[in-house]
């Protein structure tokens, strides 16, 4: 594998460490060559033979191939033959160390030869469309899943948002009825108790004058206007208490027109049809809330 240092030719920069620019890549010998180094590679019977590309070629190379050598990194010698049972290409001395007993070794030559358009590249090549076509394909449905996802959100958003809308419409509602039926009861208790309070004047003045009468009546009238007149005192004095008492037991002053009122309303979930909860309301301010 070339230096990352940059594209320096190898034989130079190991003969005098000159940096010379590189222009070929020998894949046998695995070095950079420069312009002048080439030429000598190209006339050596040793190296004339040998396949070579320009360092462009080279760094168009993905990474991981950089890194496949010719040569065994353990013995430092030329891969020669390939091993079927283990996959691999092997020096001769991986043979002896490795390989005794595996029976199907080839030569790498034979094997290599026409890789390029056997029908595995082919097959390979394929593969990998197909790989990309199904990844394409599933990185599109997941896009568009995401973007359904994001309207399902957005429009259950503007449902909730809807919905809180109409409960606080309803509930508004409801309050303005509550308050409403509130207001003419109030008005009708008012009424009553007005009318009692105009009875219970008429009444104590009815008492202040027989309060007046019975001074009077204690200090001018005859024996005979005294006994009359003191029944007729009894009589309405009588019927003042009982009015007071039945006042009393009719509990005219507890309120109670206002009392003993209950308002119930449900919600209601309008796609599903079904009741999802119940609400009551009591005169006491005191609510309850049921679940369906």
């Amino acid at each position: 594998m070339a230096s990352s240092g940059g594209d320096n030719c190898t034989l130079c920069y190991d003969d005098d460490e000159t940096s010379t620019e590189a222009v070929t890549w020998c894949t046998e010998c695995e070095v950079l060559l420069c312009t002048g180094c080439e030429k000598h590679h190209t006339k050596s019977k040793a190296s004339k033979d040998h396949k070579t590309m320009s360092t462009k070629a080279y760094h168009n190379l993905p990474t991981f191939m950089k890194d496949i050598s010719s040569q065994c990194r353990d013995h430092k010698m030329k891969f020669e033959l390939y091993c079927s049972l283990h996959a691999c290409p092997c020096c001769v001395q991986c043979i002896t160390d490795n390989h005794k007993k595996c029976q199907d070794l080839k030569p790498l030559s034979d094997i290599l030869k026409q890789v390029k358009s056997s029908a595995s590249v082919q097959l390979f090549e394929k593969d990998l469309k197909n790989v990309k076509e199904n990844l394409e394909e599933i990185i599109k449905y997941l896009k568009s899943r995401m973007n359904t996802n994001h309207s399902q959100k957005t429009k259950a958003a503007q449902q909730i948002r809807s919905m809180r809308k109409s409960m606080d419409d309803f509930l508004n509602k409801l309050e303005q009825k509550i308050l409403d039926d509130l207001e003419l009861k109030h008005t009708q208790l008012k009424s009553k108790m007005n009318a009692l309070l105009q009875q219970l004047k008429t009444q104590d003045n009815q008492i202040n004058q027989l309060q007046s009468d019975f001074s009077k009546m204690t200090q001018y009238a005859t024996e005979l206007q005294m006994y009359v007149g003191l029944r007729e005192i009894e009589k309405t004095t009588s019927e003042a208490a009982k009015y007071i008492d039945e006042l009393k037991s009719g509990d005219q002053f507890g309120g109670k027109e206002l009392r003993g009122y209950t308002y119930q309303t449900v919600l209601v979930d309008t796609e599903k049809k079904k009741v999802i909860q119940t609400i009551q309301l009591s005169d006491d301010c005191s609510g309850v809330a049921s679940d369906s």
